[in-house]
């Protein structure tokens, strides 16, 4: 088993679609942990950790999303796994739903 990280920026028509429900859900069914939040600039930031092929389909998955959103870019950034999430969730920025 190889845990990765991977934090990615999602770009486009994806706040107030859903993005982050759907999000949440699908990481769950691959048994991804971690987070996933609205940033102030109107793009969706995702905190993903688990066995590589499961980072992996959920990176993937985020290239498209949900069909209520209409995703323009997905920038994903490699990160040092800390292990310390148990589920994924939906976090908050202060002063955005």
């Amino acid at each position: 088993m190889n845990i990765v990280r991977k934090r990615a920026i999602v770009s486009g028509i994806v706040q107030g679609v859903a993005f982050r429900a759907y999000t949440r859900s699908m990481a769950r069914k691959l048994g991804v942990v971690g987070w996933v939040r609205n940033v102030p600039n109107g793009k969706v930031e995702v905190l993903m950790e688990g066995d590589e092929p499961d980072v992996a389909a959920l990176a993937e998955w985020l290239k498209k999303g949900p069909s209520s959103a209409q995703v323009s870019e997905v920038k994903t950034y490699d990160e040092r796994a800390g292990g310390e999430f148990n589920d994924f969730d939906i976090t908050y920025v202060k002063g955005v739903w």
